[in-house]
């Protein structure tokens, strides 16, 4: 089981509000907070989001370099995939892979990919 991971943010607000309903969507709770940062636990692990510091954050964010590329969450089903789905449309957050969606993991992969406020890849996946 993954204890937490930690993720250096350029803006903790955004971040907050992003991370907060989709987390909360998936029953994570606020664990920690202060002035520069918070975490959202379910079960015994948790995220963690940290606001970068200024002169850092000039260097931005890529998932395709080195470093993490995306964190994928367990879904309870197909319906709350689709749910997520159109929560995410009605808040205009990219939705990735379109053309391919729900499948564009593969044909026994159901899930919806998607971007966080610094062009991270999110996915959700629904049990097989």
């Amino acid at each position: 089981m993954l204890h937490h991971v930690e993720i250096n943010v350029t803006d903790l607000n955004k971040t907050k509000e992003f991370w907060g309903w989709f987390l909360s969507e998936l029953n994570y709770e606020v664990y920690q907070k202060w002035d520069s940062g918070i975490s959202w636990k379910f079960k015994k692990t948790y995220i963690v989001f940290v606001q970068t510091e200024e002169r850092f954050i000039k260097a931005g964010y890529h998932r395709s370099q080195v470093g993490l590329n995306h964190l994928a969450f367990y879904a309870d089903s197909r319906d709350q995939v689709d749910r997520m789905t159109e929560k995410l449309k009605e808040r205009n957050i990219p939705i990735l892979y379109q053309d391919r969606h729900p499948f564009a993991g593969g044909v026994d992969h159901y899930a919806v990919f998607f971007e966080g406020p610094d062009r991270m890849k999110v996915e959700l996946v629904a049990p097989e």
